[in-house]
């Protein structure tokens, strides 16, 4: 509920503060008084997009406030707008943004004004209607439906992705076949190239190593050599050791290290023995180690690289062998998804042609009381095509009408008149808000177009849903401000420096009875007061 609202220079308003209740508001006074400003200004609140042109002149900024009672709880929501466009936003005191008021009150507040009746020529807005007056049911029926459709849909992105990938299944499986068999064929292990350096080495330069190990064996082992020398030195120390025994460890030495010079003479000769002299070997090491070299090369520079490259390739060929399993699952998903859809299409047109006929039925008791007692009313249902059904319905909807009974019900943008049309969205507004859970509505001048005895009825069906609602009504015609539980006049006077300003007072009494007949007659007269007094009796009782 709408407790207070404040405007401050916004406009023409210098400054306003209008308090409200439950029931049924009007809102009147003279054109260009100002009264769409209030509703402009609540639309801020709203969340609307802010107009800097909008600040009064003079002023540095425009303020809104407004208080709400909102699931039992107080909120006070502040809009700022700046002459540079910047507008600062607050709820309860902090911070907040445009995007937050409109999550607040969204639910809270719903306005009409007096162009919307234009969205009944739209069919695509039909089956929104319908399914506002059906409630529950159709909301829970629509998200089954749009769950399924969702689903089929992503099903069938799935299905389409993999058949893309199966078309290019084959260029792709050969190019991971030749690497793979490349790698395969060459069979090469982690560290075979530096092995192969190392062997290659040897085999290029085989006659040099071999005379490097035969000198080194000559100087080691030949005649008169450091082999004879070691034993000279051995047999003097030992011999010298038995007139001094301390230098029996130094002769020990010298006989092991003969040993060892001994051994390593022996590795010479068996390393020089090992040495390979085969020029139809090392041809075969060079392509090899040539090969090798090139595979790195080609897949990352390693040896590990090219292991690396070959076992993830083997990866996706396995993945890719699996397409075919894949896609008949794919497909079987796909038709589970279009099975579950079906039923859901189903389901929910049902509760949508079932409730059809009390729709327009409904549509037609609150027609009867605006002035159009023989409308008839019907909702037309085109079934679309499987591959056609949007995520708003297997169908489409569209609203018929007919002013007489002896006339065929016709789309409804096609014969209604404006004045119809005003009539049959505020029949429409009535009946939607009996189920609608918004608990404030605003009407912007929908009764524009109408008057007399329209008018009443106007009034009258507004008081009825301001017994399940709050209804603020912006109006010109006395006969549905008749109809009010509080009155506010919105008028201009001179404000600061002789500006002109609006202002807004509720009126109550001998200043209410002046009202309605200023609104009768476009002057107070004692003809128009009498007027005023019989009617706000009529609306009273």
């Amino acid at each position: 509920m709408l407790l207070e609202l404040h405007v401050k220079d916004l406009a023409l308003v210098e400054e306003v503060w209008l308090e409200f209740g439950p029931g049924m508001t009007a809102l009147t006074g003279e054109t260009g008084a100002g009264k769409t400003v209030l509703v402009g200004a609540l639309k801020l609140l709203l969340g609307e997009r802010a107009d800097p042109s909008a600040v009064r002149e003079g002023a540095a900024e425009a303020l809104v406030e407004g208080r709400f009672l909102v699931d039992g709880e107080e909120h006070v929501v502040k809009r700022r707008i700046g002459r540079d466009g910047r507008s600062r936003c607050q709820i309860d005191g902090e911070m907040a943004t445009v995007g937050a008021l409109a999550e607040l009150l969204g639910e809270t507040v719903d306005l009409h004004g007096q162009h919307e009746h234009q969205s009944l020529l739209s069919p695509a807005r039909h089956a929104a209607f319908l399914d506002r007056y059906l409630g529950e049911q159709a909301e829970a029926a629509l998200a089954a439906y749009q769950r399924a459709f969702d689903e089929r849909r992503a099903a069938e992105r799935a299905l389409e992705e993999l058949k893309a990938a199966a078309a290019v299944r084959e260029s792709r499986t050969t190019e991971l076949r030749f690497l793979v068999d490349e790698v395969t064929a060459l069979d090469p292990k982690p560290g075979e190239d530096a092995e192969l350096e190392e062997r290659l080495s040897r085999l290029r330069h085989a006659d040099r190593l071999a005379t490097a190990a035969e000198e080194a064996w000559s100087a080691l082992k030949g005649d008169g050599q450091a082999l004879d020398l070691l034993g000279q030195a051995e047999r003097s120390l030992a011999s010298a050791a038995q007139l001094d025994p301390s230098l029996g460890a130094l002769a020990e030495e010298v006989r092991s290290i003969a040993e060892r010079v001994n051994d390593i003479g022996l590795e010479l000769k068996s390393y020089e023995a090992a040495l390979e002299h085969d020029p139809a070997a090392l041809e075969r090491l060079e392509e090899r180690h040539a090969a090798l070299r090139q595979l790195a090369r080609r897949y990352g520079g390693t040896l590990v690289s090219a292991l690396e490259a070959a076992a993830a390739a083997q990866a996706e060929l396995d993945r890719l062998d699996s397409v075919e399993a894949d896609l008949a699952e794919a497909e079987r998903r796909v038709e589970e998804a279009t099975k579950t859809l079906e039923e859901a299409g189903a389901a929910f047109a049902s509760v949508r042609r079932e409730g059809a006929s009390r729709f327009a039925r409904a549509l037609r008791d609150a027609a009867a009381d605006l002035a159009l007692p023989k409308a008839v009313f019907d909702v037309a249902f085109e079934d679309l095509p499987f591959e056609r059904w949007t995520r708003e319905g297997p169908h489409r909807v569209e609203f018929l009408f007919a002013s007489s009974e002896v006339e065929r019900p016709r789309p409804l943008a096609k014969i209604a008149s404006g004045g119809e049309m005003s009539r049959v969205m505020l029949a429409l507004k009535s009946i939607l808000g009996a189920a609608d859970r918004t608990p404030v509505l605003v009407f912007d001048e929908v009764d524009a177009g109408i008057g007399g005895a329209t008018a009443l009825a106007v009034g009258r069906r507004l008081k009825e849903l301001s017994a399940s609602h709050q209804v603020l009504v912006v109006t010109h015609l006395a006969q549905v401000a008749a109809y009010a539980d509080r009155h506010v006049v919105v008028e201009k006077r001179d404000g600061d420096g002789g500006r002109e300003a609006t202002h807004a007072v509720e009126v109550v009494g001998e200043a209410r009875v002046t009202e309605i007949a200023r609104m009768l007659s476009g002057a107070t007269s004692a003809v128009s007061v009498e007027h005023a007094r019989e009617l706000l009796a009529t609306a009273s009782a």
